[in-house]
């Protein structure tokens, strides 16, 4: 009996022990036959990522309110308080010790004829209108933009909380109703002068003999040369990108979403902080930097031997009764 029990005992150990070979695999086989070494590091920063994330539970219709802390709202922090800074400080303290410098070396341009006693129309009252309007609402703009970049660095601690408080609420307000005088400016801008600004032969030449400015050659120009004409797009494609992005801010969740608004901030900071770098040197010269340039947005007329130096074939066009412009110019004594 014993050694029955024995038998069946050995057998049943048997029995077992194939079993457990059969489901215990040895660890070899267990490997993959083909290994991806960035599988799991990718898996670890989607986790890492994704521990960057605060969010709660509300009872509030939108949902979106219960994240407090995202990936992404992180990385815009670190956009919005630091490479900002550095992109619009390199930018636009650049433009002015180059503005500086040049002013140094080159000084005012002068006409190199002198005046001639005459002058020439060259803007319409409308024109200069819609110039004046889209520029000091821009002015207004640019500055209460760079309250909201660089104020709290710059500007707090030299007028306290309580002046800085009032100063950005009031900033805000002309920031968004202002933008809407901006962009109409901006349509009336495009519309105006687009015919005058499409390029041209002429403004090869003009590239390449410095435009007057780098030297003392004058080389011919129609309305607007190459130099003006350059401003005039970099006004109309930032300003269109500072609209639109601006716009998508002030309407939060109008046709974009959190990611989208935070997209909106980024174009809408480089791009502000550009155009306000080449209006300094647009406001350059045509103030300081050339003599009789100013008088063209002031009183819409502009010395006969300016003209000539500066837009020759426009005034050449002039003379002959071709409108510049879609108009004739008048001369006066």
């Amino acid at each position: 009996m014993a050694t029955l029990s024995a038998r069946i005992g050995a057998a049943v150990g048997a029995i077992l022990f194939a079993v457990f070979l059969t489901f215990a695999t040895p660890a070899s086989a267990q490997q993959p036959t083909s290994v991806n070494p960035t599988a799991s590091s990718v898996q670890e920063d989607k986790l890492l990522q994704e521990l960057r994330r605060l969010q709660g539970r509300i009872t509030i219709p939108d949902q979106r309110a219960s994240v407090l802390i995202q990936p992404a709202g992180q990385d815009w922090r670190q956009f919005h308080q630091v490479t900002l800074h550095w992109i619009g400080g390199v930018a636009i303290l650049g433009m002015l010790l180059l503005l500086v410098v040049f002013y140094a070396v080159r000084g005012m341009i002068k006409i190199s004829r002198g005046r001639s006693g005459r002058t020439i129309t060259r803007f319409s009252g409308l024109e200069r209108f819609m110039h004046w309007m889209t520029a000091g609402t821009f002015v207004v703009l640019a500055i209460s933009g760079l309250n909201i970049t660089f104020g709290k660095n710059l500007l707090l601690p030299l007028i306290g909380p309580e002046a800085f408080t009032a100063f950005s609420q009031w900033g805000k307000y002309a920031h968004n109703y202002l933008s809407f005088a901006f962009t109409i400016g901006l349509v009336f801008i495009f519309f105006m002068w687009i015919k005058d600004n499409i390029p041209s032969a002429a403004d090869m030449q003009w590239l390449r003999e410095g435009g007057g400015i780098v030297g003392n050659r004058h080389p011919p120009a129609r309305r607007f040369n190459a130099g003006q004409k350059i401003v005039y797009w970099v006004v109309v494609i930032g300003g269109v990108a500072l609209a639109i992005s601006g716009y998508l801010l002030m309407f939060p969740f109008y046709g974009t979403t959190i990611s989208g608004m935070q997209t909106a901030q980024v174009v809408h900071g480089i791009f502000g902080v550009l155009l306000i770098a080449a209006m300094l040197a647009h406001i350059y010269i045509g103030t300081i930097g050339m003599e009789g340039a100013f008088e063209a947005m002031s009183t819409g007329d502009v010395d006969l031997n300016w003209a000539e130096e500066h837009h020759k074939l426009w005034v050449d066009e002039e003379r002959k009764g071709m409108p510049a412009g879609g108009r004739p110019a008048t001369a006066r004594g």
